[in-house]
């Protein structure tokens, strides 16, 4: 190795829009900073190695040659919070121009703010729903930074983002940025694919350039064996699991073609059986379907046992036996608590007291490390809030450490999350000292900045190669770290390790053979690398093994690894059910992914980029007509039916909606229903479903419910006939109409079918009833008389133009009614029909 390349200390940059003396120059970093500067581009850097440098002269070239502004986005407030205090650090722009947009900024003041600004730090959905409200335009806006980019798959807002940008911007120009893609070739091509990528560039912690900068980083695991208390209690567990097995292959279907039975296989057959319902619906497919749900309850109680411990499984089987109490309880989950194999095991798990091994372990590890070195920063990693919970308790008996529990912001069962502040607070405790071990689950994963920390310690191994580079990626930043990894002997702990490590390098082999065919080919047209000082050399790669490995894989290669990434289960206590494990589930029916082969034909072509809506042959807008228009509970922002219809053209107005989901006229409103929610609001009473329909029908003359997904006898494993007779209900006492869709991007086909009906065919004006949003007392005297059905807002200011007052359009017989223009017989008949009809309650 040419050492000279290296030199003990490197100039800083220097560039007009950087600070003097504030960014150490390292080539590695300049060049992929060039390449991403030759179109759109994808870099993957190892976490710590300066992924946000990269970014930043990037920026500034832009915005050096285009002006305009520039746009950061990050998946959470702690890291667009991050990210603007670094920008204001070494950037020489005004401080007033760079500004950070979180949901607490209101809309009203992000729209004043984004005229202002030069450099926007931003979560994404902030962005979104500013977009689509038509607040912000993405037009002067000369590059985008996608912060972990892995993200930008199926319905995250990454998508919408980036395909309105590329619509709409002068001068578009995309960075993504990440550590871990992801293992297979498809979800590493929809990333690129979604974020419109020209190049791909990838460095890893062995390339040669980057080695130098790389501290060594320590990864070890260490085997416990599962107690014989636990390994009876696991007994009778399978004991169950194997009955209902053996009762899926009596009614003729087959779970998994190995030895091993994994949650991935179970939905698997759960698809499948799903299918066959919407097929025919033979008595024996609900049956299957129900026990189902049993074996993948069960499926997670061995697993609790075997990785987590017996006081996280009490946890989980009190909740199944409160769910099997309850009077909405199903039938699967009765026979499930109610089997005599179920109850030997809830009576041993209470009277047992004996903890998983990993817990003392634990103990000893981070003892050991903090007595070695009592200014050293600890991270814990675990799966679920209740074992982040019973490790917090543990170490907190120990001399000299100070844990604390971080887990994500939403509410679980008896456990409430963490806000945005009280997580900041947290943090910044934990690099001042005051707590010097964080047990966190999956929250703490990306995109912390905590140079101090020296060991990261996975409670459990996780399948997931994103989530897993991502845990080891918070050690060995500025000084050596430490990885260790507990596994369970002959548990699924470790098919996760194994399988993690497979994807990892699977992920590695992808990302090279995608910088074979989308890294640049040469100067392009708008490459300006002159804006550095200088290039990197050519990388190469080497590595090595952990000792001891290699036997290991042996002895598991022949086991089955077929497990799902992001493997959690139904019902669970667990902090995040990843959107990978769905995204695979649902890998078939992704009709537009794309493989490696595909990109070599992508670059200019617009086309390969447009998402086609079923039902819809184009967006476009025919020259001189009135765009169809929709107004939206703001709630309805976070589906992705808005999205879609911002794409078929249509003018999308967001409301506080007290009555309905959509509303398309002046008499038609739709409540949408995804699936699980329609099956699970028929045993909530708390949900209402047929107080909102009634409000619905009641307010508005032809009421819609639309139905949305494929899996409404399925869902929740509800008799049929329930749901049968909940349907007519709806359609014949409440005369609602009910509609079927696929999926969001066909419930926005039919909802601008809808409102084409409505406003070009029938002439029919968009007005919302049911809130009271009018504020003059002209509004409220219109609003007043427009909610009268099939009175629109123009034929109700003409007949206060006509009669002068409310009382006097109150007043008015029939003939004169039939005087106003916009009002015919049938409408003036009506109005007197509800002025005059007895009230009958």
């Amino acid at each position: 190795m040419n050492e000279s390349l290296f030199p003990e200390k490197l100039a800083c940059m220097k560039h007009p829009l950087i600070k003097p003396d504030t960014v150490e120059q390292r080539l590695y970093q300049l060049n992929l900073a060039g390449k991403a500067l030759e179109g759109s581009s994808l870099v993957v850097l190892p976490t710590g190695l300066g992924k946000t440098i990269i970014a930043l002269f990037v920026i500034a070239s832009r915005l050096q040659r285009f002006g305009g502004k520039v746009l950061i986005l990050s998946p959470t407030k702690p890291l667009v919070e991050q990210h603007t205090a670094f920008f204001k650090k070494v950037m020489t722009l005004p401080e007033e121009e760079v500004l950070a947009f979180t949901g607490s900024v209101a809309p009203a003041e992000r729209e004043r703010l984004w005229a202002q600004g030069k450099l926007i730090v931003s979560t994404p959905q902030v962005i979104e729903n500013d977009l689509l409200t038509k607040r912000i335009s993405l037009e002067d806006v000369s590059h985008i930074t996608f912060d972990e980019a892995h993200r930008a798959v199926g319905n995250y807002a990454y998508t919408f983002i980036a395909e309105k940008y590329f619509e709409s911007a002068k001068n578009p120009h995309v960075l993504g940025i990440t550590a871990s893609p992801g293992s297979s070739d498809e979800k590493i091509s929809e990333v690129c694919q979604a974020l419109h990528v020209e190049n791909v560039a990838v460095k890893t912690e062995r390339d040669r350039d980057v080695l130098p900068y790389v501290q060594e980083k320590e990864i070890e695991w260490f085997q416990v064996q599962l107690p014989a208390e636990m390994a009876e209690i696991r007994s009778y567990l399978e004991k169950i699991f194997d009955d209902r097995l053996g009762t899926i292959r009596d009614l003729g279907f087959s779970a998994g073609s190995g030895k091993y039975v994994s949650k991935k296989d179970l939905l698997l057959l759960q698809k499948q059986l799903q299918g066959e319902i919407r097929m025919g619906g033979d008595p024996k497919i609900f049956t299957a379907m129900s026990v189902v749900a049993e074996m993948m309850k069960v499926n997670h109680a061995v697993e609790m046992v075997e990785t987590q411990g017996l006081e996280t499984l009490r946890k989980y089987l009190e909740k199944l036996d409160a769910e099997a109490s309850s009077s909405s309880a199903t039938k699967a989950a009765k026979r499930l608590m109610d089997d005599l194999y179920m109850r030997k095991a809830l009576y041993r798990v209470k009277e047992c007291d004996v903890e998983h091994p990993k817990l003392e372990l634990a103990r000893k590890i981070v003892s050991e490390q903090l007595e070695g070195s009592p200014d050293s920063r600890v991270i814990v990693f675990t799966n679920y809030r209740d074992t982040a919970e019973i490790v917090v308790n543990a170490l907190s008996g120990i001399p000299g450490v100070v844990p604390i529990r971080f887990v994500g912001q939403g509410s679980r069962y008896k456990d409430k999350g963490l806000t945005q502040k009280q997580q900041g607070e947290i943090l910044d405790k934990f690099r001042a000292g005051e707590y010097n071990v964080l047990v966190a689950t999956s929250v703490a994963e990306e995109g912390l900045d905590i140079p101090s920390t020296d060991l990261v310690l996975f409670y459990e191994p996780i399948p997931s190669e994103i989530r897993s580079i991502q845990r080891k990626g918070r050690t060995g930043r500025q000084h050596k770290g430490r990885v260790i990894v507990l596994v369970t002997k002959n548990t699924r702990d470790e098919a996760y390790y194994w399988s993690s490590k497979n994807k990892e390098k699977k992920m590695l082999n992808s990302m090279h053979g995608l910088e074979a065919v989308l890294g640049p080919t040469g100067s392009k047209k708008g490459s300006k690398l002159s804006d550095f000082e200088s290039r990197a050399v050519i990388s190469d790669i080497g590595g090595k093994k952990i000792e001891g490995e290699e036997k290991e894989r042996a002895r598991h290669e022949n086991r089955d690894l077929t497990i799902d990434p992001t493997d959690t289960a139904v019902d669970l206590d667990c902090d995040r059910v990843s959107k990978e494990s769905k995204e695979e589930e649902n890998e078939e029916e992704k009709e537009r992914q794309k493989t490696l082969i595909d990109f070599e034909t992508l670059s200019g072509k617009e086309s390969a980029y447009k998402t086609k809506v079923p039902g819809m042959e184009s967006s476009e807008i025919e020259p001189g007509t009135v765009p169809l228009r929709i107004v939206i509970d703001h709630r309805e922002t976070k589906s992705g039916v808005a999205k879609t219809l911002d794409r078929l053209g249509m003018g999308l107005s967001f409301a506080a909606l007290e009555i309905g989901d959509y509303v398309v006229s002046d008499r038609l409103a739709v409540e949408r229903k995804r699936t699980d929610d329609f099956a699970s609001s028929l045993i909530d009473g708390k949900r209402n479903l047929f107080a909102q329909l009634s409000d619905l029908a009641r307010v508005y003359e032809k009421p819609v419910l639309i139905i949305e997904g494929g899996d409404l006898f399925t869902s929740r494993q509800l008799n049929p006939n329930a749901i049968y007779g909940s349907l007519i209900s709806i359609a014949i006492d409440f005369r609602i109409s009910i509609l079927y869709s696929r999926d969001e991007e066909e419930t926005a086909a039919i909802l601008k079918i809808l409102a084409k009906r409505e406003q070009t065919e029938n002439k029919r004006d968009v007005n919302p009833h049911g809130k009271k949003s009018a504020s003059t007392l002209a509004e409220q005297q219109e609003y007043l008389i427009s909610s009268i059905s099939n009175i629109g807002p123009k034929a109700a200011r003409n007949l206060l133009l006509h009669f002068g007052s409310v009382e006097a359009f109150m007043k008015a017989d029939l003939a004169e009614l039939k005087k106003v223009k916009l009002i015919g017989p049938k409408t003036a008949a009506r109005i007197r029909e509800i002025l005059e009809s007895p009230y009958k309650g």
